[in-house]
């Protein structure tokens, strides 16, 4: 991009750490919670991921844009993030897919950014003293200004993000992972026997449930606030717990319907989110992370196993808290040691904080949805045990 055609863009840390950059994609005022991903390639994804509502998103990768966006890769129906940060962007894009670049995509849905700083060294602070808000501005050049902005913006903690990008309005999803991209054969072979499955969406990813479609399930999505009896109505194989934003202690009616839920005795799967909420409904806490796991290179894993992961979090479940005589542990983040997966130890429930449906990320993971098709076939052959 000419050096004329910029527009100057200021960023702003809740600290008063100040960066001069250049904007790109829509003009105008955003703060957020500022956080930052590793990845390399999956930008679009990470944008329209709902998990991302009310942060700003650093990306550590050089350059961004070179690949473009399309509509396939989106994640929901437009970019969920309050603003992107770069070091490049690459304003025209070289990709066979590619059907707009993302400077344009971002000016259309409204989205600011800023490019031209350091992103490694922002990392780095992110790092060492913790997530952050902060903002970012072409209008308000003044730093003292913005700053004040910043500063009277509410903490990610104790906020319920979930209601802003949660359905409004039950529908069915039945299309599975494009048969060119389809990377496990196998699970065509699980598909010839059906499940109906209730998605409670705290802002589910398309890729989850297309990788639930594509395992033959019939897929019914609801709005995160609806009653379990509205659920059980359906009469579910099983019941999905989807990914989603904002602090999970927060989404109380979720943790209550989860709850209740868990009296149907029915095969229950959660990422994310619908882990955390999981957690809390199994009588667990959650603590806020320093600076949260995001990125596609995260070891998860427990005795002699280890998945590479995709991960997109700020809150762990506290293990201090978790009951141990109905829960255990399946996996653990082998960075740190936080928690990243749960088993009940009755009943066909388990969850995960990481993403096995991979977009972006490895596809190590996807035996979960798997296993929770294989809970679902046990479950309904029991039952007709026990009728027969």
């Amino acid at each position: 991009m000419p050096l004329s055609d910029t527009i100057p863009a200021i960023f702003v840390l809740a600290d008063g750490t100040t960066y001069h950059g250049w904007s790109f994609g829509a003009t105008g005022t955003t703060i957020g919670e500022v956080v930052f991903n590793t990845g390399m390639t999956g930008y679009q994804e990470v944008l329209t991921d709902p998990s991302y509502c009310g942060q700003i998103v650093v990306f550590t990768y050089p350059e961004l844009g070179n690949t473009g966006v399309n509509p396939e890769d989106e994640e929901s129906s437009r970019p969920q993030v309050q603003g992107a940060i770069a070091r490049n962007i690459c304003t025209r894009p070289s990709n066979w897919r590619s059907t707009q670049s993302l400077p344009d995509y971002l000016e259309q849905h409204q989205i600011p950014g800023i490019y031209g700083i350091d992103t490694r060294a922002l990392t780095r602070k992110i790092r060492i003293f913790g997530a952050m808000n902060g903002g970012i501005s072409t209008e308000i050049l003044d730093e003292a200004e913005l700053l004040e902005q910043v500063q009277a913006a509410p903490n990610m903690k104790g906020l319920n993000l979930v209601r802003e990008v949660t359905t409004p309005t039950i529908y069915e999803w039945s299309d599975p992972t494009n048969p060119v991209w389809e990377f496990n054969p196998a699970c065509q072979e699980n598909s010839e026997e059906f499940f109906t499955v209730v998605a409670i969406d705290f802002g589910v990813k398309r890729n989850i449930l297309r990788r639930l479609a594509s395992y033959g399930c019939r897929v019914i999505v609801v709005p995160a606030n609806t009653p379990p009896e509205e659920i059980l109505k359906y009469n579910p194989d099983g019941i999905f717990l989807s990914n989603g934003p904002g602090d999970p202690a927060a989404v109380t009616e979720g943790i209550e319907t989860t709850k209740a839920l868990l009296g149907s005795q029915k095969p229950m799967f959660g990422i994310c989110m619908g882990h955390q909420i999981l957690g809390h409904a199994l009588g667990a806490e959650t603590v806020k992370l320093k600076f949260g796991h995001r990125g596609l290179n995260q070891p998860a894993g427990l005795q002699q196993r280890v998945e590479i992961t995709s991960q997109n979090h700020s809150f762990a479940i506290d293990p201090e808290t978790l009951p141990n005589t109905v829960v255990e542990i399946s996996h653990l983040n082998l960075n740190d040691r936080t928690v990243a997966g749960v088993r009940h130890k009755s009943l066909p429930v388990f969850s995960v904080q990481y993403h096995p449906e991979a977009s972006p990320g490895p596809h190590d993971a996807d035996y979960l949805f798997e296993q929770f098709v294989q809970a679902m076939q046990a479950d309904r052959r029991a039952g007709l045990a026990r009728v027969g």
